[in-house]
């Protein structure tokens, strides 16, 4: 199938990212019944459906790969335009990343921003589960992912960035009132931890595994923050998984303690980008990649 009509594809990439019709056919300046009407084309082109018309509006697999099209032939234009109209005005370049909280937390913000001072940029930072990440790319919501998963979609490829090392923590106060006779079962009961969120496994993988106790075995806080776990954790109200690279200060310090020293977990992070990939979005990869391959162990 060839000649799309990129109006139609425009329009959908606009429905599913700002999951409005409404709101999406005021951004292209259409009527609402007009921009049902180009899905509706687009869906008559094909011969499948391109939207699950749900809450949220979801993409079905042949609107991922449409939506994950265009916007990579949006990236493509961007490159072209400042050679073929150097008198045009230049606007910022939409870049969309896929990344885990962590990386968030210590690493990542210092390996984009060299590309951030030196080129006109407008980024939007997807903050998704290590192991889910990948879905944004899919979906073609981000045009680069950190992973633990190390096979690349199909365009795409992978890049290992190293080793990110986990350690379980509290301070020592809080240590001292439930880990007194050390970290077991039953103590684990007893003690509040912390996650990401109700879909954040990492530390339920972590409790499961070494001391085979499931989650509806102890009481956990959710908080969507990387950097508000530590602060809890300093203020003895909880004990939490997190990033030796996050935490080397107050480890340092002993501001915060390993309570459980033998036992760590270590995730395997790796990039994801469109092998075509080239301009500015080429120089987010590389130095991603490379502080990345800087930063983490391994």
């Amino acid at each position: 199938m060839a000649n799309f009509d990129y109006k139609l594809l425009s329009a959908l990439a606009e429905v599913i990212e700002l999951q409005s019709f409404e709101l999406a056919a005021s951004k292209l300046f259409i009527s609402q019944s007009a921009i049902s009407q180009r899905i509706k084309s687009l869906e008559e082109y094909i011969g499948q459906p391109v939207l699950i018309r749900s809450q949220p509006i979801e993409l079905t697999v042949a609107g991922e790969q449409l939506v994950s099209h265009f916007k990579k032939v949006k990236q493509l234009e961007h490159e072209l335009t400042p050679v073929l109209s150097p008198d045009k005005p230049f606007k910022p370049l939409k870049i969309s990343l896929a990344v885990n909280a962590d990386s968030i937390a210590t690493w990542f913000i210092q390996a984009i921003t060299p590309v951030l001072q030196n080129h006109l940029v407008e980024l939007n930072l997807l903050i998704e589960h290590e192991e889910r990440t990948l879905d944004k790319l899919r979906t073609g919501e981000a045009i680069g992912a950190v992973s633990v998963i190390e096979k690349p979609l199909k365009g795409y490829r992978s890049f290992r960035l190293g080793n990110m090392e986990y350690c379980l923590v509290a301070n020592e106060q809080f240590k001292e009132r439930y880990f007194k006779h050390g970290v077991n079962r039953e103590s684990l009961k007893m003690a509040p931890a912390i996650s990401y969120d109700h879909k954040d496994d990492m530390h339920v993988r972590f409790i499961a595994k070494h001391f085979n106790l499931a989650a509806s075995e102890y009481y956990c806080h959710s908080v969507r923050s990387s950097e508000a776990f530590v602060e809890l954790a300093k203020q003895g109200v909880a004990y939490c998984l997190l990033p030796k690279l996050q935490i080397a200060h107050e480890l340092a310090s002993g501001e915060l303690i390993s309570i459980a020293p033998n036992i760590e977990l270590i995730e395997t992070l790796y990039w994801h980008s469109w092998i075509l990939v080239k301009g500015v979005n080429r120089k987010i990869s590389q130095q991603i990649v490379t502080l990345g391959q800087k930063k983490l162990s391994g």
